[in-house]
């Protein structure tokens, strides 16, 4: 079978079609948005397909109705069995990502540069200098000129302002310029068809959509959950000859395949709707990450591609500056309505920004309290996510980051409980002097990232809730049962008889492996472990 051509990094919906790479059909979503209404919002994480919809909608406003009928081999498109008129539309479509905004400067030669492209089809007034005022222009002329109102697409309306959270007084100032470069959107409504803007933070607590408040936020809307992303029938409906390859190639079932896949990148959850079940939902199991999906089945392998692509430093420093507590990533966070929308640049809350930037998604909704909660989507984001973060707790050499985690696993399996304890207390101990003024919390924080990433080579599990082991670890011949106390307040005798009297071995009893009991106690003084006992 001749490989088939999947787009990766491809967003130009004209492109996909014209060129034969696989398209999964997201055009029933266009024409219900255009149908329904006229000014939206979406947010979705980075790599998650918003280009491409937006892309998708400037074709079909321009009337390109060539690009949605058969085309280089491809299947009909769903919007070319609704769509009667094909009417074309000016189009204005505004681009902020491919620059680093590092000064107000920055962006306003972005804005100029998105603004040019149109002025070259609809003309500029001279008296129209800044970016405001000529968006405003164009929308005009291009409205007066073709006697049908004006598309605006605007993506990644957002990274001019995530790029500057780390820096407060440019973060405002480009805040400001923005807030009145997108309240034209309202000024000129009258001239306008269709607006679409997409990012990766809410509108809803941003100070620039203030008076910008007609637009309709379907982030969270259980009809378009599926509108950005790979569902599970998509997945199977387009992309079964490389599941087939992939699995021939690993010597293993196709079903065996799709549930690895699934592991790894499926689970994003944008609505309550969606997460619990509802019957308004376009999406049952969650949505994969397109990126990471594409990415596989083209090199017929399995790694973090999403996370590949790298972790904003200022999440880290985020977490670590709000001295947040990693282990309620574990159990998941239960939150208010209101959390998923949080943006409070100047104190921003480590959960809302971890949501909106797609390391966490909605796992399950309480409508009795109309509380959420929030959980890591997938194994690629949470183990991606976990390494990222730990070179921030602990600086190590490049080379020990990358093998010591597998290297307590090989311990493990080799059953060497005593060289797994002499390998944590070297990594503690390993520490830069300089890091040994750190809190408790950021040990506590540290042995969290150190025994979850285990998880991603063998079954591990680190807990903190009352009445749960520290940590258990479950190889193919022995499950290990760890926990620890802090000098002074008990010691590894005292730990080794908790986890006989409060059973946590039990629901192991009877699976026919080894029990290995570990007590062990660690000094907050010394930041490396004291004693151990091992039964």
């Amino acid at each position: 079978m001749t490989a088939r051509k999947l787009p990766i990094g491809i967003q130009d919906f004209a492109c996909i079609r014209r060129e034969g790479y696989i398209y999964v059909d997201k055009t029933l979503f266009v024409h219900r948005m255009v149908s329904e209404g006229k000014p939206y919002f979406l947010s979705r994480p980075r790599r998650f397909g918003k280009s491409l919809l937006v892309s998708t909608l400037k074709y079909y406003f321009e009337g390109k109705q060539e690009l949605f009928e058969a085309i280089a081999g491809r299947e009909r498109l769903a919007i070319a069995d609704l769509e009667k008129e094909w009417k074309p539309y000016p189009v204005l479509h505004l681009d902020l990502t491919g620059t680093s905004y590092q000064s107000v400067e920055s962006l306003d030669s972005r804005l100029a540069s998105n603004l040019r492209v149109s002025e070259e089809h609809w003309g500029k007034d001279a008296a129209e200098d800044a970016p405001d005022a000529r968006f405003f222009g164009l929308i005009r002329r291009a409205c007066e000129q073709t006697k049908n109102a004006a598309v605006v697409l605007i993506d990644e309306y957002d990274k001019p302002l995530t790029d500057t959270l780390e820096k407060p007084k440019l973060h405002r100032a480009i805040r400001e310029r923005l807030q009145g470069f997108y309240s034209v959107l309202k000024a000129a409504d009258q001239w306008l068809r269709f607006v679409l803007l997409t990012g990766v933070t809410k509108f809803s607590k941003v100070s620039i959509f203030s008076t910008l408040n007609q637009l309709r936020d379907i982030s969270e809307e259980p009809a378009f959950a599926g509108i950005c992303g790979i569902t599970e029938s998509e997945l199977a409906g387009n992309f079964g000859p490389e599941i087939e390859a992939f699995a021939e190639k690993k010597k293993k079932p196709s079903a065996e395949i799709r549930a690895e896949m699934r592991k790894r990148y499926n689970g994003y959850h944008f609505s309550k709707g969606e997460s619990g079940g509802g019957e308004n939902s376009t999406v049952s199991g969650g949505v994969y990450n397109p990126f990471s999906v594409l990415n596989t089945l083209v090199k017929q392998d399995f790694a973090y591609y999403w996370y590949q692509t790298g972790t904003p430093a200022f999440l880290v420093d985020l977490l670590k500056r709000n001295d947040f507590d990693l282990r309620q990533l574990s159990g998941g966070i239960t939150v208010e309505r209101q959390t998923l929308d949080d943006y409070r640049p100047e104190a921003p809350y480590p959960p809302s920004i971890l949501y909106q930037s797609g390391y966490l998604t909605i796992t399950g909704y309480n409508d009795k309290y109309d509380e959420y909660t929030l959980g890591f989507p997938n194994e690629e984001v949470k183990y991606g996510f976990l390494k990222s973060l730990l070179p921030g707790y602990a600086p190590r050499p490049r080379d020990i980051q990358g093998v010591f985690v597998k290297n307590f696993i090989k311990d493990l399996d080799r059953g060497d409980t005593e060289a797994f304890m002499n390998r944590l207390k070297g990594f503690f101990a390993g520490i830069p002097y300089e890091l040994n003024d750190k809190t408790e919390r950021h040990y506590q924080m540290l042995m969290y990232v150190v025994f979850t990433l285990m998880g991603e080579f063998t079954q591990a599990e680190m807990r903190s809730a009352a009445g749960r082991a520290d940590l258990v670890v479950a190889t193919d011949t022995a499950v290990y049962c760890f926990e620890f106390k802090l000098t002074g307040r008990g010691t590894a005798e005292e730990a080794l008889k908790q986890i006989d009297g409060r059973g946590y071995l039990v629901p192991f009893s009877a699976a026919g492996r080894k029990l290995v009991k570990v007590g062990a106690v660690f000094d907050p003084v010394t930041r490396t472990l004291g004693e151990w006992v091992i039964e």
